[in-house]
């Protein structure tokens, strides 16, 4: 059970279907006309300025021109991505642009194992060999890359870095298109675009490459407000009709349904897929499947990522079991320490993020997961509400080899002797700087209500809100005093709740609406049918057999005596 924190009551007497939207709103901060108008209809991502995404527009000015100079040239030119799903999807968005503008170029993504993340020497001299480009252009990556910039420049090529992660104290010194609004595929695509425009190409070859940016920015889970609400919005009604046999070959390996792709399905369906590429092998295969025009190769591509994926499952959960123990080990049953540093020399680079992740939900701390090495060692941090990981890794610059990321998830490479030292100092830094208040599980609340509100008119009104994410969560609500009926266990591993709550009007029970309760069958393990809850939840509408209806997805639940 967490902590409810409840914003608003509405009761039924006040209650109307504006009541809710007008809440929900407000919760959001759009109160005026004008942002209440941007929020519904979203200005087309396909008319973005500098101004809304936060480049600057004289860097953007220079980038076209250095840009067309190298395509009238002839110019040799190399997208450099990096090989998460942002990274994949920013490639394939920069290159397909460039291509389409009779570019000579080609896209490159580094072997984490054998480059790492980012430039590198080893890949730098190897893009070298390969294209010999007279111009590099990062996308989801860079900011870090002071060194590797000045010894581009010495082999001879000129690069350009287009990122969005924090940046350091010191920047390279090259042309630099950065914002932390968008993510690593949205800087992509509004460089795309800007690109197409100067070259006053139809609206519609921006238009075709956003199904990749949507799938990227839901990947990375940044923010979907202001820019990138405008390119998920517009991206997803895009990517629900796209006839690109890449992504229909994904999308049916996924098991998923055309034309109903949302959100939810491409952060646990189809992003994972890519990802695992980068994670276990090499990430250039998930790009040729974004990239194909041939039938046969995107269905046996799509096979590739759909198998690695599911390796990758079998390995996180063979990890996460390991990593589970050496907490104990290291920090007991009860871990009072304000974050967990753990690592081992069987973790596997490429799924320590996700391990590390895990760990900090069941623990509800910040959490470092490491991959031991002989000599130097790769790490992954993933961080709660309120304490700024990156920040807190980069106070200790002095002991990494470098460091990267977000307030809430970040990465670094140490040498192996300087682990014990690391995790001492930082283990002191978050005694400090983690607060009592930041390790309590609470549950943000939009607004009580009774059931008898909830209707159809209700739930086409939460359609409007879509798409939901990082910065625009799902509506949760809570009632009180609800009967349950009908209860029972569901689920292979019956780890899954399904029931029945009534809907009261005038003290008499006049209806009922199902709900499921989603890995919770430990919480309703003492509630008994007909017994009164409380219940926190969101609105869902089931479908089955061509048939709607109205379905709660509980959230929480809280037994009354």
């Amino acid at each position: 059970m967490k902590k409810w924190n409840v914003k608003n009551k509405i009761s039924s007497d006040t209650y109307s279907k504006k009541t809710i939207i007008d809440t929900l709103l407000r919760e959001r901060g759009i109160t005026s006309k004008q942002d209440i108008e941007d929020f519904f209809h979203p200005k087309d991502p396909v008319f973005l300025t500098s101004e809304d995404v936060g480049i600057d527009a004289l860097s953007m000015q220079a980038f076209i021109k250095r840009v067309r100079e190298a395509i009238g040239g002839k110019e040799s030119i190399v997208v450099y991505a990096d090989y998460d799903a942002d990274g994949i999807t920013a490639g394939a968005t920069l290159w397909e642009a460039l291509y389409e503008l009779g570019a000579h170029v080609m896209p490159y993504i580094p072997n984490r194992r054998e480059e790492g993340y980012g430039f590198s020497k080893k890949g730098l001299l190897a893009v070298k060999e390969k294209y010999n480009p007279t111009l590099i252009i990062s996308v989801d990556h860079g900011i870090t890359a002071r060194d590797c910039v000045i010894f581009a420049k010495e082999l001879g090529m000129e690069i350009i870095v287009s990122d969005h992660h924090i940046k350091p104290d010191h920047l390279p010194e090259c042309l630099l298109l950065h914002t932390a609004i968008l993510s690593g595929s949205g800087i992509a695509f509004f460089l795309a675009s800007q690109l197409f425009h100067s070259y006053d190409k139809p609206d519609d070859y921006i238009r075709n490459l956003l199904p990749f940016p949507t799938i990227g920015t839901i990947a990375d889970m940044v923010p979907l407000v202001g820019p990138n609400r405008s390119i998920v919005k517009y991206g997803l009604m895009e990517l629900n009709k796209t006839k690109r046999v890449g992504l229909l070959s994904l999308i049916k390996n996924a098991g998923l349904t055309e034309r109903a792709l949302s959100t939810y399905t491409i952060s646990h369906m189809l992003a994972p897929r890519i990802n695992a590429m980068g994670r276990l092998t090499h990430a250039m295969d998930a790009l040729r499947l974004l990239c194909t025009k041939n039938e046969n190769r995107a269905d046996a591509l799509a096979q590739v990522l759909g198998s690695t994926n599911t390796k990758r499952q079998e390995m996180t959960v063979d990890t996460v079991l390991h990593a589970k123990n050496e907490v104990i080990r290291v920090y007991g049953d009860n871990p009072a320490k304000r974050i967990l540093v753990v690592g081992h020399e069987s973790y596997d680079q490429g799924i320590i993020g996700l391990v590390a992740g895990r760990l900090m939900e069941e623990q509800y701390r910040p959490v470092i997961v490491l991959s031991v090495g002989e000599t130097v060692s790769k790490a992954s941090a993933r961080s709660i509400q309120g304490f700024n990981i990156i920040e807190a890794i980069r106070s200790f610059q002095d002991l990494l080899i470098d460091a990267g990321g977000h307030p809430l998830a970040a990465g670094f490479t140490i040498e192996t002797k300087n682990i014990e030292l690391f995790k001492k100092k930082i283990e002191e830094y978050a005694e400090v700087h983690v607060l009592d208040e930041m390790l309590s599980r609470s549950l943000t609340v939009d607004m009580e209500i009774p059931l008898s509100v909830l209707s159809d008119s209700v739930w086409e009104g939460l359609q409007d809100f879509e798409p939901y994410g990082l910065g625009n969560p799902y509506p949760v609500f809570a009632s009180r005093g609800v009967k349950v009926s009908d209860i029972r266990r569901i689920g292979k591993d019956q780890k899954h709740v399904k029931m029945k709550v009534a809907v009261l009007s005038n003290a008499k029970n006049i209806s009922s609406i199902d709900a499921i309760a989603f890995h919770q069958a430990e919480a309703f393990s003492d509630i008994k049918s007909q017994q009164s809850v409380d219940i926190c939840f969101t609105v869902d509408m089931n479908e089955w057999n061509g048939k709607k209806s109205m379905q709660l997805k509980i959230q929480d639940v809280i037994a009354l005596v």
